[in-house]
């Protein structure tokens, strides 16, 4: 599906509704309540589909002061991570090059999320993994302040690197997965020495111990998963400091491509794809080989200012909907 509309009628508004419908949050941020109309106490996105030749209707509610409500075919679920684990999406967006050039956390949080849509059983790793890195640190901090000891240290010691070598596994089997589809959708987009690179570096019980004094002076756990990054490049060059705005976006629209490719090649229900300005700063030749590389069997929706951005002769979109100030109608 092809949205087109002058710059600042709401397209973009239009694929964020979406993505809050069906994975509970927005692509945008993370503060519910400006999701919210000025000037009204509550926002609602209703969308109804088909899954796998069965009827999907899902609903979202965010009101001022009370817990997010969502509904997926009329029964309640606990949250956003329940809808998040029955419907799949994946959303490009300007502010999503932060993933390529922003710091390590942002690639790291963007690849622990992918975690576990490609390996649900592993999904809660990140968080496990966490939560014990934060009872560590709590500890170190005891025992630099007199109030507790080593032995108190020593439990969460071996959860942690247990964990984070589970963790660490994971990510480095995601990447190796990933890798080959990445570079394959990055060629199309004209990056065609694209790597994704992250080798396993076990987390052991003896590397933490023989830091234990420095931590900690520090308080905190100074080796770990969660001081580890993944390698978005091309060629030789790292692609955060040393790649061109347009080659930043191409990596972050190919990490999209890629996943969606991989969860189909896994059995997975291909996930909706939200794309959002992605056809303006490629020439005629780029458009038309991504629109001819967007996954078949799933449903894709990608905006743009005008019906003239898809080339003659490239991928015709089924539906064109054409959106002015409040309005979406199909053109």
């Amino acid at each position: 599906m092809l949205v087109t509309g002058p710059n600042g009628v709401g397209k973009t508004n239009l694929l964020e509704a979406l993505h809050v419908a069906t994975q509970g949050f927005s692509p945008r941020t993370r503060v519910d309540a400006r999701l919210v109309r000025f000037g009204e106490d509550a926002a609602r996105v209703l969308v109804a589909g088909s899954e796998n030749a069965a009827a999907v209707e899902s609903e979202v509610t965010i009101r001022a002061g009370e817990p997010k409500r969502v509904r997926l075919n009329g029964a309640p679920l606990s949250g956003a991570e329940e809808l998040r684990d029955r419907l799949t999406a994946l959303a490009f967006t300007p502010d999503r090059l932060a993933v390529v050039k922003g710091g390590p956390l942002v690639r790291r949080m963007y690849f622990d999320r992918m975690i576990g849509r490609v390996f649900p059983p592993r999904g809660p790793l990140p968080f496990e993994y966490g939560r014990a890195l934060a009872q560590r640190n709590a500890a170190l901090r005891r025992v630099a302040a007199n109030a507790s000891s080593s032995e108190a240290v020593a439990p969460w010691t071996a959860k942690v690197a247990e964990l984070g070598s589970e963790l660490d596994r994971a990510r480095a089997e995601l990447v190796a997965l990933l890798a080959p589809e990445f570079a394959a959708a990055a060629a199309v987009l004209g990056l065609p020495t694209a790597i994704l690179r992250y080798e396993a570096r076990p987390l052991t019980v003896a590397e933490l111990e023989e830091r234990y004094d420095r931590d900690v002076l520090r308080g905190t756990t100074g080796a770990g998963p969660h001081l580890r990054d993944v390698e978005v490049g091309s060629g030789a060059r790292e692609l955060r400091s040393f790649g061109s705005q347009g080659e930043q976006r191409a990596a972050v629209l190919a990490l999209v491509l890629a996943e969606a490719t991989l969860l189909r090649a896994r059995g997975r229900t291909t996930p909706l794809l939200l794309l959002d300005d992605v056809l303006s700063e490629l020439d005629d030749e780029r458009r038309s080989a991504l629109l001819s590389s967007l996954p078949e069997g799933g449903q894709t929706v990608v905006t743009a200012t005008t019906r003239e951005a898809v080339p003659a002769g490239a991928r015709e979109p089924d539906l064109v909907v054409s959106v002015s100030p409040g309005k979406a109608r199909a053109a």
